[in-house]
């Protein structure tokens, strides 16, 4: 198997100043998102709300393909429809705005070529070969003919892989719709810790409808719902109790 640019290490020539951090202001931050289950009637400044979400767009993704999209839920009437697919949680009816998340199956060939592109138009020389080769090849074998060629990719990487390292997911949709997910859980994190960072407060659901959610926003099958971030201020009653988790040796195991 030739190297691929996953395996070998290239010098692109770009250098970058790591920025100096804050330990302690990043543990404040850490340490103060809870998830707020009544908000203030007030609403937070439109600018910051935008900024929130782009800090969300800043999250790590599977190979940079970005596979996620962000409904901004600002206007009264339709938070109403939304809180109601939400099951009418107070945290979605007293919030300053919502933010659906969502994973897309669909746009990684669309964002694969707008990428390369990008990658083009701002390097000062030609891209090597492994980059090219790595959207151009790699990424529509891994994440393109699934569906009703799924069995053949099946069948394909089970033969492969008896003799060589494959990568043996995304084979059928529900592995490509895992794949999206993930990357977006990411950009999740990023925007609450982003809100909780600006003073602001936020709330998670998974509790909603899907299907009458998905109406309401008039979402595709090739559109999945993650969570519904609520985001506001936390009114004085709006936490419920301490925050509490389990021991860490149920979770943690060192090798």
């Amino acid at each position: 198997m030739t190297d691929t640019i996953l395996q070998s290490k290239h010098d692109f020539g770009y250098r970058e100043n790591r920025a100096k951090t804050n330990l302690d202001e990043f543990l404040v931050v850490l340490n103060s998102r809870r998830s707020v289950r009544v908000f203030t009637e007030a609403l937070l400044p439109e600018d910051d709300v935008e900024k929130i979400i782009h800090d969300g767009l800043k999250a790590p993704n599977s190979s940079n393909l970005q596979p996620w999209e962000f409904h901004w839920v600002r206007d009264s009437i339709k938070k109403q429809e939304v809180a109601k697919a939400c099951f009418g949680q107070n945290g979605a009816k007293t919030a300053s705005d919502l933010i659906v998340c969502v994973a897309r199956t669909d746009t990684w060939k669309l964002n694969a070529k707008h990428l390369l592109k990008l990658m083009k138009d701002k390097s000062e020389t030609e891209l090597p070969k492994q980059v090219v080769d790595y959207y151009t090849k790699i990424v529509p074998f891994a994440y393109g003919k699934i569906g009703v060629l799924s069995p053949i990719k099946w069948l394909l990487i089970k033969v492969l892989g008896i003799w060589q390292l494959v990568p043996r997911e995304p084979i059928w949709p529900r592995d490509l719709k895992s794949w999206a997910i993930k990357s977006t859980a990411l950009a999740c994190e990023n925007i609450m810790l982003s809100a909780r960072a600006r003073g602001y407060d936020s709330l998670p659901m998974e509790g909603y409808d899907s299907k009458r959610l998905k109406k309401v926003l008039s979402l595709s099958k090739h559109q999945h719902l993650v969570m519904v971030i609520a985001l506001g201020h936390a009114s004085e009653k709006g936490i419920y109790g301490p925050q509490m988790r389990l021991d860490s040796k149920q979770f943690v195991h060192k090798y």
